[in-house]
């Protein structure tokens, strides 16, 4: 943890090199965290662990709603105000 001070002192290129040496570098202001400097493969990482959890949220969030009852696609799609050929306008191969 470095101060805004400290991490002025550091620069830049100092926080940069610690990041790619895989030091997680925290920034606080008047004792709060304000920001981190991290390296890129700990972001991907981190990235992916978010869409991960957020996944497996999705999954149990399904699980514990699911009453067995179906609709047909394009029922859905009529309740959202679409249907399979806009979807295919804007989405589908170009």
């Amino acid at each position: 943890m470095l101060s805004v001070t400290e991490a002025t002192g550091k620069g830049v290129a100092g926080l940069v090199k610690a990041a790619e040496a895989g030091e997680d570098v925290m920034v606080e202001r008047h004792h709060k965290p304000v920001a981190a400097v991290i390296g890129v493969e700990r972001l991907r990482k981190l990235e992916e662990l978010e869409e991960d959890l957020l996944d497996a949220l999705l999954v149990l969030t399904r699980a514990a709603a699911d009453d067995g009852s179906r609709a047909p696609l394009d029922d859905v799609l009529r309740r959202f105000g679409t249907d399979r050929e806009s979807l295919d306008r804007e989405f589908g191969e170009h």
